[in-house]
């Protein structure tokens, strides 16, 4: 078994490519699985409705390439939200989770990162709070059905952007299939930079944290920000994370059209970069022994 597992996010690769040519990426990149992407686009939302005929093409892909998609992140929710005022909306957002499980399920997904906010392009209301309280105690129970773990991404609005705030959801709905998928990017945003609240607020998750985005990110920038020229400190925010029992972790970037003709070297790239952190492994390793037999004595 590998000590962890650091996937790539897929729209770090051009998004003209097939499903095939990106697992196949995956590899060549240092990368051990693909995050496969279901954000608001028609694009992304149709795969939704795969055919048995492209389920089983999907399934081919990833036993051809041998790379798998252990996760999904479903961003489509940011256009369709749990906690819409619109109930036409609300249903439509049901629909969009109970795909997204059941194709999961049918490709051997493990985790679902769910977005953390209960509506995005509109206001929150104590009854957009309340429409989202139900509609994921929903999904929270048709994810039981299937055995698919949902986990909430921590967010770049007020609403859910730490893992205390997602914790608190996670208490609320008390089910074995909802978690949190932190995105360190974001938390550290929420800290102000602050690497000891960072960390203080992973540790708020303990027990709960199902993956790790591995995102950089500036003061009010989320996205779109080189590795090592931003304010995230990868280095104790992988630590505190393998402390905290997390294998699985997740890098997260874009590609841009102005980077088409290095996008491989850029794969690679951030991969060594991101991999050093874990360099340091079997000293983090000791550590989470030692904390265990504290817990059991």
């Amino acid at each position: 078994m590998p000590a962890y597992k650091l996937g790539l996010y897929e729209k770090a690769m051009p998004g003209n490519l097939s499903l095939v040519e990106k697992l196949t990426a995956v590899p060549e990149g240092g990368y051990d699985f693909l995050e496969l992407s279901i954000d608001e686009t028609d694009e992304k939302l149709a795969r939704l409705d795969w055919t048995d005929a492209e389920i089983h093409q999907a399934r081919r892909s990833i036993e051809h390439t041998g790379t798998p998609i252990t996760s999904i992140c479903l961003s489509a929710h940011r256009r369709f939200p749990l906690g819409d005022p619109d109930k036409v909306v609300r249903d439509q957002s049901i629909a969009i989770m109970e795909k997204a499980i059941l194709l999961a399920a049918r490709l051997g997904v493990r985790i679902i990162q769910i977005a953390g906010y209960d509506v995005y392009y509109k206001p929150s209301t104590d009854a957009t709070c309340a429409f989202f309280a139900e509609n994921l105690a929903r999904s929270a129970e048709a994810a039981a059905c299937l055995g698919i773990m949902l986990a909430f991404e921590t967010m770049e609005t007020p609403f859910i952007n730490t893992v205390e705030k997602a914790i608190r959801w996670v208490n609320k709905i008390n089910s074995p299939f909802l978690a949190v998928y932190p995105d360190l990017g974001n938390i550290t945003c929420a800290a102000a930079g602050d690497s000891n609240r960072v960390q203080a607020d992973l540790e708020s998750g303990r027990g709960h944290i199902a993956a790790l985005h591995l995102k950089e990110t500036k003061p009010g920038i989320f996205r779109e920000v080189l590795y090592g020229t931003g304010h995230v400190n990868f280095s104790e925010g992988v630590k505190t994370a393998w402390n905290l029992g997390v294998r699985s972790f997740t890098a997260e970037f874009w590609w841009t059209a102005g980077a088409s003709a290095e996008w491989k070297v850029i794969l690679q790239r951030n991969n060594q970069f991101l991999r050093k952190f874990f360099e340091n492994r079997k000293a983090m390793q000791t550590e989470t022994e030692q904390k265990r037999s504290e817990i059991l004595r």
